[in-house]
């Protein structure tokens, strides 16, 4: 698993319009390509009086499958440049179609090259930008005694913290990066000389806003 990865957080739309054309750009975040597969028929569907609909997606954390395709427009000119959208954003896990109702007017390959980069652009905005980090869930159960000193400590290192359960003790919920885990257990277990009790949990990937 890597520390964390880019995607996007919703499904959603945006349009442009160039030259009398409207150039749709969806993106929606997928995680296998029959996913991808199903959500570029979902709009060939929705927009089947369109002139293009042309797509690129990217998936798995290392960009193990990339695929695009030019749907009738000119070799290279709307394909390549959604992916390259994809590629050169860090996005993965993720699919773009740009969809194009043609409005009388020739762009050219530069213009169609450009046309279709910023309807990618517009659609990853559109649907948010996320980091998805691996954070280990990591409970420390203290006195109230330490509550002030710990939780001024954890937020001057700026940790993710989940809920703070209150009973007999306080149970502060703290997410490090997993590859930060046992130096952070390490960590707690210094500054609280050894009086807290620390239960490490589950690893998995977490929405971080960029």
């Amino acid at each position: 698993m890597i520390d964390k990865y880019k995607t996007v957080q919703s499904s959603a739309a945006a349009e442009i319009v160039i030259k009398k054309s409207r150039f749709i750009g969806h993106c929606r975040p997928v995680l296998s390509e029959e996913e991808a597969i199903r959500f570029i028929e979902e709009i060939r569907k929705e927009h089947w009086s369109a002139t293009h609909n042309c797509y690129a997606y990217v998936i798995g954390q290392r960009d193990e499958i990339q695929k695009q395709s030019d749907d009738g427009e000119p070799s290279g000119t709307a394909g390549k440049p959604i992916l390259e959208v994809l590629k050169s954003q860090g996005i993965k896990d993720a699919a773009i179609v740009v969809t194009r109702y043609f409005g009388g007017i020739m762009l050219g390959a530069g213009g169609l090259i450009r046309a279709y980069t910023d309807g990618a652009v517009a659609a990853i905005q559109a649907a948010g930008p996320v980091w998805m980090e691996y954070r280990r869930e990591v409970r420390v159960g203290i006195d109230y005694t330490w509550l002030g000193k710990v939780e001024n400590e954890l937020r001057a290192r700026g940790m993710l913290l989940g809920a703070t359960v209150y009973t007999d003790r306080v149970t502060v919920v703290c997410y490090p990066l997993e590859s930060e885990a046992e130096a952070f257990i390490a960590w707690m277990t210094d500054l609280t000389q050894g009086q807290a009790q620390i239960e490490s949990g589950e690893s998995t990937y977490i929405p971080k806003q960029e």
